[in-house]
């Protein structure tokens, strides 16, 4: 997988200079994450997808209910003792049913006959059981520090995390990524790319507030 933005640029004012490492100069910002996919796909997808150049393999460990999935770098370079990037996903059990129970047990009992009362004694049928079954799925959830973790090889990871994110059937993705000194938004929602956008918003200073007007808290604004 060649290295590539997975979704529309839109340029912004850069938040701080973009080349803070020899060993990437690509850095994510406001990562946010609530994709899930089965953990039988997740190991399919990785032993399938093609990594980006920067990154020659992944080593998987699960640890009781973690999935870590650590990025091996293609460059000989970098110290065997850098922290490269990895994934983290908690594993979690979901029961999953062949059919919608609605649909096969109907909504229920309901009136019948002209009176419009319900006819509980007339027959009874034992409500059919719905083939289901206990699947795992693989959770991404959270923030940049909860789901991508390690600065060495964050860009490429962050991309495998996209094709993860496009490969996933439920949860979102949404980023903001500095490339070449520009910033580029990103989201994906079930498994489908979307158009992102950049907001710049004034956060408050620190010297606000001794005096400035305290407008929630006013006796004099009802």
């Amino acid at each position: 997988m060649s290295t590539r933005t997975v979704a529309d640029p839109r340029q912004g004012t850069a938040v701080e200079d973009c080349h803070t490492s020899t060993i990437m100069t690509s850095r994510v910002y406001r990562l946010h994450s609530t994709l899930e996919l089965p953990l039988e796909d997740t190991y399919d997808f990785f032993d399938e997808t093609d990594l980006p150049p920067e990154i020659t393999d992944v080593e998987i460990t699960r640890r009781n209910n973690t999935l870590i999935i650590s990025a091996v770098s293609a460059d000989d370079t970098i110290s065997k003792y850098t922290p490269t990037a990895q994934l983290k996903a908690s594993v979690t059990e979901n029961r999953v049913y062949e059919e919608d129970p609605e649909e096969v047990n109907g909504p229920g009992p309901g009136p019948s006959g002209g009176g419009g009362s319900p006819q509980w004694g007339a027959f009874e049928e034992e409500e059919e059981e719905i083939p289901s079954e206990l699947v795992e799925y693989a959770c991404f959830k959270g923030d940049l520090e909860t789901v991508l973790q390690n600065t060495a090889l964050q860009y490429p990871m962050f991309q495998v995390l996209c094709e993860v994110a496009k490969n996933a059937e439920k949860g979102t993705l949404t980023a903001i990524v500095c490339v070449d000194e520009e910033l580029e938004a990103v989201r994906i929602v079930d498994g489908e790319q979307r158009p992102a956008t950049i907001n710049v918003a004034e956060e408050p200073r620190d010297d606000e507030g001794e005096d400035s007007v305290d407008w929630r808290n006013n006796d004099f604004i009802s």
